[in-house]
């Protein structure tokens, strides 16, 4: 700790020894200096303002109660200063400023320099000490002889052989240094040679004109062309030219002059890899707790025939890893990365496991965003599944494991395509003149789907970098209380997938296409013929359709409103029967004789139904002296046949609506006899 100095011939103490309270007793709390202070019992002969700068008081002005506490904890002020003639003392200060300092080109002083330039402020402490004890004794004794700067040059070189200082070696010169000293502190010892760069000869606005050519696209400038394009412009300006191309560089290369420009020369994306802030994560500690789902290329080329010959292909694919074991658990191969790929890839995870994910991460990539895989997506994982942040590949934890795989284990095959083709390694590139030269002897399609599942299962039996033990071991040893088990109806419920658009129920059913496949379906009653119930109430309503795309025989069709899908009736395949007789399978015919009678009756029906409302209403025809006319191709024998049908069953409804069922031999005897002559005739007509 600095103890106390000579400024401007006045014996001073500092604010740090006046209140720090280590090794002893406080001298006075750093309330009672600024009561002291405010209220000028003390004289506080400099203020501490600036960087290195600290306050001192006058050690003749600190009342005696607090002087006795001073000598008590360091001694007599004066007795020390007498007894430290001659000592050098280390300026702790210095070795702050000169380790915090940061020169024009935006790096830090190096370290032998730094001791250097601490020795040097510490040597003309102790010089300006001197100075200011040789003041101090001629004013005490009114003398006015001139100080003796002989004997503080003399000192300043005794020093120099003792420590080895800097410090100028012309008498002259020293005295300028020393008055530097005190009125710029430790800033003047900064060496001249390390601020005389080019920060010093291009100005700001200068550097500005250096930033927007590096930044500019129309025309792009290479270094070289900055440099005459900015000398050119000096004589305009008045800025200093730079002398050599190796100065702008190192300007354009400064940390606070990159990031100006970096972005335009290389790209947003670079720029944000390179400056941006980066989370540092801790991965999960048990399995299922978070599952990463990404497309890539699969990096195997194999052969596929054309009519030109064999010709170089390869494919995508789609793999589900999860993060705490880096275990491959599921993945699906396909021409494009699609949510078709995506759903098959996550269903054989769950298939394979039965337990679904706390949370899944998946690509953000286009066929994510579909309605149908928004809801998919969103029930296959316990707490929620999220797209990741795009372009953010250096965050993605599955990306490190595709490089892992790539490299350790697919590498080794000769068909393999390379990395990512961003990769600058040679060695992570694919010998294209080794693999044209071998094109027959390539993998087939079926062929590199089965070297890829083998290399999957190597890389599942190899230790994990962590808890060195195989990854699929660590990952079916491992449980997670969050994730249940997935039971057979959740199972079967769970991949239903729902179509994005609304289909129309027509007479010909309902159509909708799958996969670029289209399927037809009807609902059928419990006799397994059409229902007609339905389709009178339901022809030209619009459905949402739920569908299984492993098990497309049966449908749901659903309607929606604000609380959800409500089930509205189950579909199966439409009927399909053969037009020529001979083609006819058993039942065939017999089906198209019963819905032809379906048809007629449902026809008879609405033929009914719109004179009852006729009449109800006086507008039939029947009611003006005309006549309705009766449904073309139906007899009028087959017409009556139709509506005693209908109106018993109308009659069978109303009854069965008013009255509960007959559920003894007594009460069904005792409803018949309540029933008309009308509805028992209608019965036995059935």
């Amino acid at each position: 700790m600095r103890r106390m100095e000579i400024f401007n011939d006045i014996l001073c103490v500092t604010v740090a020894e006046l209140t720090a309270d280590d090794g002893g007793v406080q001298v006075m709390s750093y309330d009672n200096y600024q009561k002291l202070a405010s209220r000028h019992r003390i004289n506080i002969v400099r203020a501490g303002r600036g960087l290195g700068s600290y306050a001192l008081i006058e050690w003749s002005s600190i009342p005696a109660r607090f002087k006795e506490r001073f000598m008590e904890k360091y001694g007599d002020p004066e007795k020390m200063l007498k007894k430290d003639e001659g000592m050098l003392e280390y300026d702790m200060k210095a070795k702050e400023f000169f380790a915090e300092y940061i020169l024009p080109d935006g790096k830090g002083i190096k370290s032998g320099k730094q001791s250097e330039f601490v020795m040097n402020a510490s040597v003309l402490n102790l010089l300006l000490r001197r100075a200011d004890e040789q003041r101090a004794a001629r004013h005490r004794c009114g003398n006015s002889t001139p100080i003796n700067w002989k004997g503080i040059h003399a000192e300043c070189e005794s020093l120099r052989d003792t420590y080895g200082h800097t410090l100028p070696h012309n008498a002259a010169r020293l005295r300028e240094k020393m008055r530097q000293y005190r009125r710029e502190g430790y800033a003047c010892l900064v060496s001249g040679r390390l601020l005389n760069t080019n920060a010093q000869k291009i100005t700001p606005e200068a550097g500005e004109y250096i930033i927007a050519l590096k930044r500019s696209m129309v025309p792009v400038y290479t270094n070289s062309q900055i440099l005459a394009e900015y000398n050119a412009k000096c004589a305009e300006t008045g800025w200093k030219p730079l002398k050599s191309l190796t100065m702008l560089t190192q300007f354009l290369n400064r940390p606070d002059v990159k990031g100006r420009w970096y972005a335009a020369a290389h790209g947003e994306l670079e720029a944000k890899r390179l400056y941006n802030w980066q989370h540092v994560t801790v991965l999960p500690e048990t399995r299922d707790a978070l599952w990463y789902m990404d497309g890539t290329k699969l990096n195997l080329y194999f052969k596929r025939y054309t009519q030109k010959g064999y010709v170089l292909s390869s494919v995508q694919v789609v793999e589900v890893v999860d993060a705490y074991s880096e275990c491959l658990i599921g993945y699906h191969v396909s021409e494009t990365e699609c949510f078709e790929s995506m759903y098959e890839a996550v269903r054989m995870a769950i298939t394979n496991n039965r337990h679904l994910p706390v949370e899944l991460v998946y690509d953000n990539q286009g066929g994510t965003k579909r309605a149908d895989a928004k809801e998919w997506l969103a029930k296959v994982s316990v707490r929620c599944s999220r797209p990741t942040a795009p372009y953010n590949a250096a965050s993605k934890t599955i990306e490190s494991i595709f490089n892992r795989f790539q490299s350790g284990v697919m590498h080794g095959h000769f068909a393999f395509t390379g990395m990512n083709v961003t990769t600058k390694s040679a060695s992570s590139r694919p010998n294209m003149e080794f693999v044209m030269a071998n094109l027959e002897n390539l993998p087939t399609y079926e062929e590199a789907l089965a070297l890829y599942a083998g290399m999957r299962d190597e890389w599942n039996s190899m230790p994990h970098p962590k808890y060195g033990r195989p990854r699929i071991e660590l990952y079916e040893s491992s449980s997670n209380p969050e994730s249940p088990e997935v039971g057979e109806a959740a199972f079967r419920e769970l991949f239903w997938i729902t179509s994005p658009k609304e289909c129309r129920f027509t007479a010909r059913g309902l159509q909708i296409t799958v996969r670029g496949k289209e399927y037809t379906y009807d609902v059928y009653g419990r006799d397994g013929l059409p229902d007609m119930a339905f389709r009178r109430d339901h022809t030209g309503e619009k459905f949402h359709v739920q569908y299984d795309p492993h098990d497309m025989s049966r449908v749901r069709l659903c309607t929606k409103d604000g609380y959800g899908y409500r089930l509205v009736a189950e579909a199966a395949t439409y009927a399909v029967v053969h037009r020529a007789l001979q083609d006819q399978l058993e039942g065939e015919r017999a089906f198209i004789r019963q819905m032809e009678d379906a048809n007629k009756k449902e026809r008879v029906r609405r033929h009914l139904e719109g004179m009852r409302l006729d009449m109800k209403y006086g507008t039939a025809p029947e009611q003006h002296g005309l006549v309705t006319p009766r449904p073309q191709g139906i007899t009028d024998k087959e017409y009556e046949h139709y509506a005693d049908i209908i109106m018993a069953e109308e009659a069978a409804n109303e009854t069965a609506a008013a009255e509960p069922a007959p559920g003894t031999v007594g009460q069904f005897n005792k409803a018949q006899s309540n029933s008309t002559f009308d509805q028992i005739a209608a019965y036995d007509k059935l």
